[in-house]
């Protein structure tokens, strides 16, 4: 009788060991793919939490120049020097009110140096500013200390809170005064909450001030120390509010795991925590997101691998139904990086409109510039025809000359006829270059421009406005290589508006003179066009450079030269003023960095 092979007598063993694998695996999938899908819902909030601080820096910094654009206003100086004076509260009030509209802020006011309040744009109103002293505000001792103060806070007047900007008002390289503006962040916080996510932007000390859930505001993400406390007290940051805990624990904001919380209302649950500093004040944006998504998505992606391993240690007859699986997986995984495709495409279409917006702004001004062009020859066209038309017929008269001097055979009188002929076809070809290349539209690329070039060629074009009313131009000796970074087109262009300027002030003088002069200061070039018309009043000389104000009658400027010729000496890096000259008349002085 032959030995028989000895059968196992555990054969449960490989069933379990079968089992006990599939789980393994399971489980290293599982944490495998949760940390991924978190990493992933990381980098989408912190993409969402990217444009969010994008937006808020650019609410922020938009204003930012607006403090110190008002303090040059000489009427806020004014009432500073006499602040009893009602004529000039008013006249602050006014500008100030008018400000305030045209910025779209939520006020604009003007404080002493000792913090009170002299005049504001809610005059008006029955909770106006004026008479209230901030000189415990932080913005109004950083503005005086440090040039520019920011704070985000509750009005104390008014109890309506808002993000705060200041900047001082010199005279004679001391501060007498503080120009602040209030801008209002309501829509920030609308935006906030139409996201569908719990978004939180806090301030340095970890208190909630703005939220997509307005229950979460004027609360601390961890308990605040007492210096804290005691500057919120001195401060009256967030007025009478109680500062109250978040949620049941400090919030850990650089966690990379989800963290258990119980916010208000609300039962305890697990939180994404992604936080973003944003500003320059340390305030950070913080997303609360929910990992369920991330960790269902693991736990899908786990059981089909659990799935495909037990497929692979079973019968070929399971390999269909593990295809099917893995086939799922990829859908999964092609869902979410269509969503990926999605966010990224909002975002790009997000980042396009503002290139677009830019590309538009720019096109404006250059058309802005191009349109002052075209009204200076079309204010000089007259004079311009009468410039062609003159060399035109004395052309005809020596062209008819010399045909009939070569008919007698007097050829050498013909020969000087041809001469005075090609004179003036180069006269005429001098005026027509210059015409054109004052005319052209040139491209944003500033570089060394001639001074001595720009002035005679601005005089070239004036040439026939300056006949027309029989005046002198002198232009005073200086360095010919002088030059300035500019270009040669848009600089002739403001010369060419100071000249007309200038030469329109004295049309009715019996002896109308300009004077041309130009120095080498420290790195700047400087450019003085004087005129000996009647000056600039007083009422006049604020508003000089604003858009459309003109003082001439209708028809005969739009009120855009000056305005123009601000903007393009302004985006070289240089200033344009104007002064009355002691013994009469205008003088306006242009700077620019020399080459």
């Amino acid at each position: 009788m032959s030995a028989s092979r000895p059968q196992s007598n555990r054969p449960w063993l490989l069933p379990i060991a079968a089992t006990g694998l599939c789980l393994l695996i399971g489980l290293f999938a599982y944490q495998w793919l949760f940390r991924h899908n978190l990493d992933h819902e990381r980098r989408l909030a912190a993409q969402r939490l990217d444009a969010f601080a994008l937006s808020l820096e650019a609410t922020l910094y938009r204003h930012e120049a607006l403090p110190g654009l008002l303090a040059l206003e000489p009427s806020l100086a004014a009432l500073l020097r006499e602040p009893g004076n009602p004529a000039r509260i008013a006249a602050a009030n006014a500008y100030l009110e008018a400000a305030q509209q045209g910025a779209a802020v939520a006020a604009t006011y003007l404080i002493d140096a000792n913090g009170l309040t002299l005049a504001a744009s809610n005059w008006r109103q029955p909770r106006s500013f004026i008479g209230h002293n901030y000189a415990f505000r932080p913005y109004f001792s950083d503005a005086v200390d440090h040039g520019l103060g920011r704070f985000y806070g509750v009005g104390v007047t008014t109890g309506e809170p808002g993000y705060f900007i200041a900047a001082p008002l010199r005279e004679q390289g001391k501060v007498v005064g503080v120009v602040a503006i209030k801008v209002g962040l309501e829509t920030l916080e609308q935006a906030m909450a139409g996201t569908g996510d719990t978004l939180l932007l806090t301030d340095g000390d970890g208190i909630v001030f703005l939220a997509s859930d307005r229950r979460l505001r004027y609360r601390n993400l961890a308990p605040l120390a007492e210096s804290a406390r005691q500057r919120l007290e001195n401060t009256r940051q967030y007025g009478n509010q109680a500062i109250q805990p978040l949620a049941d624990k400090p919030l850990p904001l650089t966690a990379q795991e989800p963290v258990r919380l119980a916010l208000p209302d609300e039962a305890p649950r697990e939180h994404l925590i992604v936080a973003r500093p944003v500003g320059n004040l340390g305030w950070q944006v913080v997303q609360l997101g929910r990992p369920d998504e991330a960790r269902g998505s693991a736990f899908t992606g786990a059981s089909a691998l659990v799935f495909a391993a037990a497929f692979a240690l079973g019968l070929a007859a399971h390999f269909q139904h593990r295809a099917r699986r893995r086939e799922e997986l990829r859908r999964i995984h092609a869902e979410l990086e269509s969503r990926i495709a999605e966010r990224t495409a909002d975002l790009t279409e997000k980042i396009g409109a503002l290139q677009r917006t830019e590309a538009i702004l720019h096109e404006t001004r250059d058309n802005a510039v191009q349109a002052g062009k075209l009204a200076v020859l079309g204010q000089l066209s007259a004079g311009i025809s009468h410039e062609l038309n003159q060399p035109l017929a004395a052309l005809q008269t020596f062209a008819d000359n010399a045909t009939a001097l070569l008919a007698r055979g007097r050829h050498a009188e013909v020969a000087d006829n041809l001469q005075m002929i090609s004179e003036l076809v180069g006269r005429t070809g001098r005026i027509v270059r210059q015409l054109k290349s004052f005319a052209r539209r040139e491209a944003d690329t500033p570089q060394a421009v001639n001074i001595a070039s720009t002035i005679e060629h601005a005089l070239l074009i004036v040439e026939p406005r300056r006949r027309e009313i029989a005046a002198q131009i002198a232009v005073a000796p200086f360095a010919p290589a002088l030059t300035v970074i500019a270009e040669a087109g848009r600089l002739e262009q403001v010369l060419v508006n100071l000249l007309l300027n200038a030469l329109d002030a004295m049309h009715d003088r019996p002896e109308p003179r300009i004077e041309v002069g130009v120095r080498d200061e420290t790195g700047q070039v400087v450019i003085e066009v004087r005129d000996h018309g009647p000056g600039i009043p007083d009422d006049v000389r604020g508003h000089l450079f604003e858009p459309f104000y003109t003082t001439k009658p209708a028809g005969a400027g739009l009120g855009l030269g000056l305005a123009i010729s601000l903007t393009i000496v302004e985006s070289y890096g240089g200033t344009l003023a104007a002064r009355n000259a002691p013994d009469g008349g205008a003088i306006f002085i242009l700077s620019l960095p020399a080459d």
